[in-house]
């Protein structure tokens, strides 16, 4: 290293006493300068805040029954056809012929094979263009590292807060104005006025559009032809859509409502996929999902993203876990796997439409639900986190303040179906009496 690089390396990195910060409190500090785009999130992530809410209301009223339906977490028992392939793999690993080690970073070829072939079948996806994760939440940010801090973003508003919060940290983004809009993203509203969809002539060219059908909060299931309008919309502008559709399982067939953004013509060239398997077969605690990245989506270069992809996966991932993914096999390769996963579908769908009519029942505008395990519900002229805090205090139930999912979720909250029948019961009980 030249002399003058040693200099100057040396006085960066060790500060003289004499100007080295200090703390009042005499607690020690380094010479660290902290990310500055960690100083533009707003509070804390919504849904550990959500969890402090719960344990301080649970301080207040130690005695009170809380009902959660807010963070979505799953609550029915994994089915045991699933169970089962996972413990015979673990019983293998204690033989010398059923041990493994590491496995390949991308996921074991048969669970991408068997999510090609059921998954995305007649799409044209290949085993090769799966990527399996330890969940939806995780490949966002390995998207968003895979993207840099140079791209611009467009996010549906409201949408789930992943995209956004990834965003600031990775430095795409300025500070949040008063209504939390940050600069340089672009929200693309999507409100009970324009069915749940953006008006993309209305939207500027951005280079990656996150989407999420079913939305989570909102419940809606973006149609055949608003898909068509998104995927040609990206395809004018060379923009890369990120679809997510951690909830698929829960739309309904046969109704003209895709599952996967590849059921569009022309999405291959502008689209990457993420899914995961938490909500449809309760691996939330398991922790399983996939990204696809197909050959033909490229950069402006020309380059293809999938081999960057396949970088990063390799650079910043060991692979998901064997166990889960002798798991997640044994939900999509057999009938009996489909099967018992559609059931545990089932009765979260059947608990959203208990909510449904509950709301609708008392005169408010509620959405979602149908072909979702969310229920959006409108409380005109009311800020959510009042409207969440005075719910909580006087049923003891816990929602979800629609203002977390960004500012066009203002005057909503979501409440979710996740939870066991019987208190989904008693809390659409609970929650007709306060708001009769």
């Amino acid at each position: 290293m030249p002399a003058n690089m040693t200099s100057k390396f040396l006085e960066k990195a060790v500060l003289p006493l004499d100007v080295a910060p200090h703390v009042k409190t005499g607690a020690p500090r380094t010479a660290v300068i902290r990310n500055p785009n960690m100083e533009k999130l707003q509070k804390g992530y919504l849904f550990p805040e959500i969890s402090k809410k719960h344990e301080a209301h649970l301080k207040k009223y130690p005695d009170a029954k809380v009902i959660s339906l807010g963070i979505g977490d799953t609550t029915e028992p994994i089915p045991s056809v699933i169970t089962s392939a996972m413990a015979e793999y673990v019983l293998a690993l204690s033989t010398p012929e059923g041990y493994q080690g590491y496995g390949p970073e991308q996921g074991q070829m048969n669970l991408r094979k068997a999510i090609a072939e059921n998954v995305y079948q007649n799409m044209g996806i290949k085993e090769s263009e799966v990527f399996i994760s330890d969940g939806a939440q995780c490949d966002i940010a390995r998207l968003q590292m895979l993207f840099g801090s140079n791209v611009t973003i467009a996010v549906q508003d409201p949408t789930f807060p992943g995209y956004v919060d990834n965003g600031v940290i990775m430095g795409q983004t300025g500070k949040a104005d008063e209504a939390g809009e940050y600069a340089g993203i672009a929200y693309m509203r999507c409100a009970p006025e324009n069915s749940f969809f953006p008006d993309l002539s209305r939207v500027p060219r951005t280079d990656v559009i996150f989407f999420c059908s079913p939305n989570n909060p909102t419940g809606h299931v973006a149609s055949s032809a608003q898909l068509r309008e998104l995927v040609d919309f990206a395809r004018r502008n060379g923009s890369i859509i990120v679809f997510d559709s951690a909830y698929a399982w829960y739309v309904s067939e046969g109704e003209g409502k895709p599952r996967s953004i590849y059921e569009v013509p022309g999405a291959r060239e502008v689209a990457i996929e993420i899914s995961s398997f938490s909500k449809f077969a309760g691996f939330t605690g398991v922790r399983l999902g996939w990204a696809v990245v197909p050959d033909e989506l490229r950069y402006a270069d020309g380059s293809p993203v999938a081999r960057d992809f396949d970088r990063i996966v390799c650079t910043c991932f060991n692979g998901a876990s064997s166990v889960a993914q002798a798991g997640g096999l044994a939900c999509l390769s057999t009938e009996e796997g489909r099967s018992a996963v559609r059931g545990v579908v089932g009765v979260y769908k059947e608990n959203a439409r208990v909510l449904v009519e509950t709301f609708a029942s008392l005169g408010k505008e509620v959405y979602g639900g149908a072909d979702s395990p969310y229920v959006w519900v409108r409380f005109p002229g009311r800020r959510s986190w009042d409207v969440f805090a005075e719910i909580l205090e006087k049923t003891h139930v816990i929602t979800v303040p629609g203002s977390g999912f960004g500012p066009g979720g203002e005057g909503f909250v979501r409440v979710s179906a996740f939870n066991s029948r019987d208190r989904v019961l008693e809390a659409a009980a609970r929650l007709s009496k306060f708001l009769a």
